[in-house]
């Protein structure tokens, strides 16, 4: 999921693909001042083997020939990195909705981590939490201010138990996030922690 949402920012920000791009020529120098080791005659032939033979999970048939469907017209805007985990369309997500926010959890299978799509309507706040946890969101669309702050497509926004905030949405357009927890979120309104018990967010 962490490498979902960096790969997803990576192709909203150019900046930081250029970074990436100098730390990667910087690592291939690196290796490239190495001292050579001494092969096994046998590798070269052992290589060679498993290249003639499909691995497991190709034997298997995991690999989908299919490429998602293309974005529709209100997706264009969906890096590419997420839309092909999402199918290539948000309209086939499980989409729940509490209030002015929607949310669809994607990478089940992600089990320390709970990955979500969010769509929250503009001008709505999110009820005040805290986190048991660290929780990383990327903006996709729109935006949101939270606790003087403001982030806009592409920035990422990292909170964890030191922080108690109630985060709203720009006004004008819907904002789409995607969110990464690896533990659970935590109510703090006066009233709203006492449903804590019975969530699970």
């Amino acid at each position: 999921p962490v490498s979902l949402l960096v790969a997803t920012h990576l192709a909203l920000c150019p900046a930081c693909r250029h970074d990436v791009e100098r730390m990667e020529a910087l690592g291939g120098t690196l290796l490239d001042g190495l001292d050579t080791a001494p092969l096994d005659k046998d590798l070269a032939l052992r290589v060679m083997d498993r290249l003639d033979s499909p691995p497991d999970w190709l034997a298997r048939g995991d690999l989908s020939t299919e490429r998602p469907a293309p974005a529709g017209p209100g997706e264009a805007r969906l890096p590419n990195p997420l839309r092909d985990y999402v199918g290539g369309s948000l309209d086939g997500l499980s989409w729940k909705k509490r209030g002015g926010v929607a949310e669809a959890d994607i990478l089940p299978e992600a089990d320390s981590f709970r990955t979500r799509i969010m769509r929250i309507e503009p001008g709505t706040a999110m009820p005040g939490h805290t986190h048991l946890g660290r929780e990383l969101t990327l903006v996709l669309t729109g935006g949101f201010s939270d606790g003087g702050a403001h982030y806009l497509r592409g920035d990422v926004a990292l909170a964890d138990d030191t922080v108690d905030h109630s985060p709203v949405a720009d006004p004008g357009e819907p904002c789409l996030c995607l969110a990464v927890t690896d533990g659970p979120l935590r109510l703090t309104g006066r009233f709203a922690r006492l449903l804590n018990p019975f969530l699970r967010i």
